[in-house]
């Protein structure tokens, strides 16, 4: 009953916190220093109930909040915080390849076979390809239903043109996706935080060790990789003590660079992307869970802290470590948390494909250009195509949203404008990509009867 009452106050001071800040627009006659008082006060109990609670997804919560606070009153100094950020997630990519080799390694060679490796790989590429498709036309339905980007006249800001021009150079240089999933140098792979070729390399090594004949040699192979899963989970533990610091200065220096009036003139565009989002979890995601018969209270509870930190952080790198740690706690086999979350990493992202198909459609309502449903569904087939494999690219989602906005005839820099928000979209599609991700793993396992419930993720 204390938990309940703790978690309802928690909520409600959250609550509270944003109703202030509305409620300063409402009221700006009103002394700023009297709504500044009283967020600080909700952020003093938000924080002593997080004390009380000692809950990682709480912590990083009530970071967010005071990230965003430090940030509209101490600007300055809120850009120095900038560093926290960013050197958490320099950690986490140390542990990522490690970790995926690793696990993938032992979950492979040690359990596993060549036919089932197939079936799983089918099954997680079919998987993937339904549901990101039907994300397309969520997000293409939801902008059709706002009509957000007719009447918008916000100008691109210098700052965001330059921003654009700079990651349009990436789509001159031609590349090929398929490949691009196959490593060339393994160390170079890992530099440049290429999942994919790590998992591709990770499932040839470990097929070399199930032909390896000598019994001895196999064995020591698998154990020192065994040994170096455990470590690296350990160290993702260590990693994630830093996370509420690192999701503080990452919101301060955002809120401190870019601060909140830009919302007021594209509010409809995110708005909408935030309410499709739930659409799509809600009638979506959660059927499929209930088809499949995922303990749904369990699963929240695993999924909680990853999807927390990546909508703090705007991060699936943030997330994976913590994302395949939970997923194996519960009850997820070492092979397919190895495998379809790291895979899922470049082709199942949920979120970014609802957000390209909607922010395209924006594009051209704001550019008074009337689309007919055939050329929506046409960008969808190219949505499908090249919204794949691009995880590892700097700015990915803003490239292929300039090239499916130049396919349209469209100057590509029309689509600088969403920039102005894009940080605030970008933590929202992130988290429904670790949802999803998360959800695809128990999937495919309960398919390959590789999920057995375990205790180690209790309902609190």
């Amino acid at each position: 009953m204390k938990q309940l009452t703790s978690i309802f106050t928690y909520i409600s001071c959250f609550c509270l916190f944003g109703f202030v800040f509305y409620l300063q627009t409402l009221l700006p006659e009103i002394s700023i220093y009297l709504y500044k008082g009283l967020r600080w006060s909700l952020l003093g109990l938000i924080f002593f109930i997080t004390f009380k609670r000692k809950k990682l997804s709480l912590w990083i919560f009530s970071s967010m909040l005071l990230g965003i606070e430090f940030g509209i009153d101490f600007p300055t100094y809120a850009l120095e915080t900038e560093r926290f950020g960013k050197i958490f997630l320099r950690l986490v990519k140390t542990l990522v390849a490690p970790l995926i080799f690793a696990t993938l390694v032992v979950g492979i060679a040690g359990h596993s076979n060549i036919k089932q490796l197939g079936r799983i790989g089918l099954k997680s590429i079919l998987y993937f390809e339904i549901v990101t498709t039907v994300a397309l036309f969520v997000g293409l339905l939801a902008i059709n239903v706002s009509q957000a980007g007719i009447g918008v006249k916000v100008q691109a800001s210098k700052a965001n043109l330059e921003k654009s021009a700079d990651l349009l150079e990436q789509t001159h240089a031609p590349k090929d996706h398929l490949v691009d999933i196959f490593p060339e140098n393994i160390a170079k792979s890992v530099v440049e935080n290429q999942v994919l070729q790590v998992v591709i390399f990770s499932i040839i090594f470990a097929v070399a060790i199930g032909m390896v004949s000598n019994q001895s040699h196999k064995n020591r192979m698998l154990s020192g990789c065994e040994s170096l899963s455990e470590v690296m989970f350990k160290f993702t533990d260590i990693v994630m003590y830093i996370a509420p610091i690192a999701v503080f200065g990452a919101l301060a220096s955002t809120v401190a660079k870019s601060g909140l009036d830009i919302l007021l003139n594209l509010f409809k565009l995110v708005g909408t992307l935030y309410v499709s989002l739930i659409v799509f979890v809600s009638c979506v995601l959660l059927p499929i869970a209930l088809l499949a018969k995922v303990p749904i209270k369990r699963f929240i509870k695993a999924v909680t802290e990853p999807v927390t930190l990546a909508f703090a952080t705007a991060s699936s790198e943030a997330a994976l470590p913590k994302a395949m740690e939970n997923m194996e706690k519960l009850g997820v086999s070492k092979k397919i948390v190895a495998f379809v979350i790291p895979t899922g990493y470049s082709f199942n992202l949920d979120g970014t494909t609802l957000y390209l198909s909607l922010a395209t459609v924006f594009v051209a309502q704001m550019s008074g250009v009337d689309l007919s449903i055939g050329q929506q569904v046409s960008i969808c087939l190219v949505l499908m195509l090249t919204s794949k494999g691009v995880a590892g690219v700097r700015g990915a989602s803003f490239v292929i949203l300039a090239g499916a906005v130049a396919s349209m005839g469209l100057d590509p820099e029309k689509a600088s404008v969403i920039l102005a928000v894009d940080a605030l979209m970008d933590m929202a599609r992130t988290s429904v990509n670790v949802l999803g991700n998360c959800l695809a793993s128990v999937v495919i396992a309960k398919s390959e009867k590789e999920f057995i419930l375990s205790d180690e993720i209790a309902i609190v």
